[in-house]
């Protein structure tokens, strides 16, 4: 007896090994992986993501399909803080197709998110670009997801300049994120400013207000500020301070394009409060640092003429600028253009608040329920009605 113990014991001990769950498993991995990272031990986490994705590519069970997308996330999370992104992107590749084979929504949503970041992050926007135009999305399963995709979509249409679908995407992202979502939402906010900037358009005081985000808009709120003014020398001190800011926020090149609106803007505000100004005191209060300002405050003024950013005319014999007299505002489109954007945003929210509506499931099928029952009750009601005209015939 003594001699067969150990046996059996050993035995146990075997069969306990292979009764564990994938699912057991891979969750175990995922708590390494996060202490670890919490440790700052950031080589064992990256070797012990790698090792759950391995895994996780021997495996085929829809059980597994959450686990996976974190794993998936911290397995590239791993590798970006450690600066080896590019390593994994066939591997990104991979399991985005398998996911795509084996219907996995969550992670492909996951999966695309996490390759438009690696693509963005060595700024290979057109590379991005491609990937997301040429993947079927269906609908969302997490809105984390979803806000992530909406913010990467907003960056690539602002390297696009395509600037008005780039806003839309960013305000919606932030709109969306969950208020615990800090940094997320700060990220959206600066370059949903800088969108606006670019646009034309100047962003309320309160959006810099907004609690535990003054401090890291406030760059932002000073750009905003020099480009409202219209001025140039402002503009630019304001861009040699924080440039470090904005080159960590990866957008210094965005901020290079609004030196045209600040020069506009200050434009306009000369010609509303001259009626005629010589092109030298333009160049002036402008502050064009250029070998000829008087010849580039004339080019400025005739291209905004063309585009139709002031009303005014050049003389150019004379030289100086002759503005025009503003008429009443109300006798123009732009009252109409204003409700009318109010009002399709008004229409896309109510839109997406319908989209987003969720019903209990099988609820239909209590409604036929509740239909065939009233028929049994009207049947009943009729038997009843003929029991009882039999038996008034029968009596009379």
């Amino acid at each position: 007896m003594d001699v067969d113990s150990p046996a059996i014991t050993g035995q146990s001990h075997g069969s306990q090994k292979q009764s564990v769950l994938p699912e057991v498993e891979i969750f175990c991995y995922l708590l390494v992986t996060i202490f670890l990272i919490d440790q700052k031990k950031l080589k064992e986490a990256k070797a012990c993501s790698t090792a759950a994705v391995k895994r996780l590519q021997q495996l085929n069970r829809r059980t597994l399909d959450f686990l996976a997308a974190r794993v998936f996330y911290y397995y590239s999370y791993s590798h970006e803080i450690t600066d080896s992104l590019a390593d994994i992107r066939g591997t990104l590749l991979a399991l985005h197709q398998t996911a795509t084979l084996r219907h996995d929504e969550l992670g492909q949503e996951t999966l695309l998110n996490l390759l438009l970041r690696n693509y963005l992050h060595y700024n290979l926007y057109d590379h991005a670009e491609k990937l997301r135009s040429k993947t079927q999305r269906s609908d969302s399963h997490s809105n984390q997801q979803l806000c992530r995709y909406l913010f990467y979509l907003g960056k690539i249409r602002t390297i696009q300049l395509e600037y008005t679908d780039a806003k839309e995407c960013l305000l919606q992202a932030g709109r969306k994120a969950p208020a615990s979502a800090r940094g997320f939402r700060i990220q959206c906010t600066k370059w949903a400013v800088i969108v606006r900037l670019l646009l034309g358009e100047i962003p309320e005081r309160t959006t810099f207000m907004q609690p535990g985000m003054r401090k890291a808009l406030r760059p932002y709120f000073e750009l905003t500020n020099a480009v409202r003014i219209g001025d140039l020398e402002l503009f630019r001190h304001v861009a040699e301070k924080s440039s470090s800011v904005f080159t960590a926020d990866k957008c210094h090149n965005l901020i290079v394009r609004l030196r045209h609106n600040v020069i506009r803007t200050g434009l306009r505000n000369i010609s509303i409060a001259y009626s005629r100004i010589s092109l030298t005191d333009v160049a002036k209060k402008l502050h064009l640092d250029s070998a000829t300002p008087v010849d580039d405050a004339e080019s400025i003024v005739t291209k905004a003429i063309r585009d139709g950013g002031i009303d005014a005319s050049v003389d150019h014999s004379n030289g100086w600028m002759q503005s025009k007299e503003t008429g009443d505002v109300y006798s123009t489109q732009e009252p109409q253009q204003a409700f009318h954007s109010r009002i399709a945003f008004c229409l896309n929210i109510h839109n997406e608040a319908v989209q987003a509506l969720r019903f209990p499931p099988d609820a239909h099928k209590k409604e036929l329920e509740s239909a065939e029952k009233r028929r049994e009750r009207q049947q009943q009601e009729q038997e009843l009605a003929k029991h009882i005209a039999e038996e008034d015939d029968d009596e009379f």
